[in-house]
């Protein structure tokens, strides 16, 4: 009997652990929604913007100050102010629910207040890890706010990333990537997906470079200049790719069943060495000093990477290429993003299940939200296995070979 009375309270205990860290996690979860999307709500209420844009105003685009004194305005306009009020909305949340847990995120905006306090009133900026001054030596973190990803919020586009710790309501906004204004070249342009893709693109804002072997299949546009080129030849494109901040990476040959010496050679040399070729001339470009938080490359490495395509010269290709994107990846010069399409109706797979415009807009609507792995596919399969297959890969990799700088 005293051993039931022993368990029981034991199972007590257990269960209120579970509560209390359940309710924790979520208060930390939900104080970083309610702070952001007071910030977003800064841009789109006037009387809101009025204190903080001066925020905005102390910042040059190398992150020094424009003044002691607007620094210190700014601190009391805007950090203080927002601090206080997730503190007052986080304790009336904490005392209407009555859940202990709820108190772990009061105390996590205490230290917002704390830290913004510390500011205002010593005028350091030691404690805003965000807006330290200096070169952007990273690229912007997808897990959380590094200093490249708030930059852009400053210097790339007002109205978009708007978190400030975890992405989290920038994902859900889709304010993680912003397109508008930006120049985005486009490879295998004339195909149904590059066709789409520039469709969709224009939609948000950007200009397109529509790279293509084929310029007399692409309709004269606005905002759309056709730049020709031809295979093996990627490094002529350098002057075009110097302006250019997003890379997308599409063009691609399948083979079908063939398996002679020239499809073998035909295959890797379009569809993996042309696009290394391409990841290389591109990262050249990226040496200005805010390069890192705006240039971009997507490449196109496909659903091939872990399922059968019906053409094993296509899947061995595309499978080398999207083991390469993984490699270059841990050199970070830049985000690169892969797109991991199925099977969509085009001149490579006249009997896609999806649609070159269905496709597009799936790529853009993840970019937005900054997915750096881009699946879009109707084989629930590949949703499970190709991150498993992307995290041992890459840790492969990390484990067993080393970068330049490593040398």
């Amino acid at each position: 009997m005293i051993l039931a009375q022993s368990l029981t309270i034991d199972s007590v205990l257990v269960n209120n652990c579970i509560q209390f860290t359940t309710w924790g996690f979520s208060s930390l979860l939900l104080a970083e929604v309610v702070r952001d999307a007071y910030h977003a709500l800064c841009h789109q209420i006037t009387w809101l913007a009025k204190w903080h844009n001066k925020h905005h105003a102390v910042y040059r685009r190398d992150l020094t100050l424009t003044s002691q004194k607007a620094y210190v305005d700014s601190q009391l306009y805007h950090d203080i102010v927002e601090s206080v009020i997730l503190v007052i909305i986080l304790t009336i949340i904490a005392l209407l629910a009555h859940q202990w847990g709820l108190w772990l995120g009061v105390a996590y905006a205490v230290t917002f207040l704390y830290g913004a306090s510390l500011r205002y009133f010593q005028g350091t900026i030691d404690t805003d890890y965000n807006h330290l001054p200096g070169a952007l030596d990273k690229i912007p973190s997808v897990w959380w706010v590094n200093r490249t990803y708030h930059w852009r919020h400053h210097f790339d586009d007002v109205n978009a990333y708007y978190s400030g710790v975890f992405p989290l309501v920038d994902k859900i906004l889709g304010t993680g990537l912003s397109l508008k204004g930006k120049t985005v070249a486009l490879t295998g342009a004339s195909g149904a997906l590059g066709q789409a893709l520039a469709a969709e693109l224009l939609k948000h804002n950007a200009k397109v470079v529509a790279l293509t072997t084929n310029p007399e299949e692409i309709a004269i546009q606005e905002r759309v200049k056709i730049v020709k080129w031809e295979l093996g030849n990627e490094t002529q494109l350098k002057e075009s790719l110097n302006k250019v901040d997003i890379l997308i990476i599409n063009h691609g040959v399948n083979v079908y069943g063939d398996r002679t010496s020239s499809a073998i050679h035909k295959s890797y040399q379009v569809n993996t060495f042309s696009a290394l070729e391409l990841i290389d001339v591109f990262s050249t470009t990226v040496t200005g000093p805010q390069d890192k938080a705006t240039k971009e490359i997507w490449v196109n490495t496909s659903e091939a990477e872990v399922s059968p395509a019906l053409s094993p010269l296509y899947e061995l290709s595309k499978r080398a290429l999207g083991d390469i994107v993984t490699l270059k990846r841990l050199d970070q010069t830049c985000v690169i993003r892969k797109l991991i399409l199925g099977p969509f109706k085009s001149q490579l797979n006249p009997y896609g299940v999806m649609s070159a415009n269905q496709v597009a807009k799936g790529i853009v609507f993840f970019a937005k939200r900054d997915f750096r792995n881009i699946i879009v596919t109707v084989n629930p399969l590949t949703y499970i296995l190709f991150p498993i297959k992307e995290f041992s890969t890459w840790l492969y990799y990390r484990i067993f070979s080393k970068g330049v700088k490593s040398k």
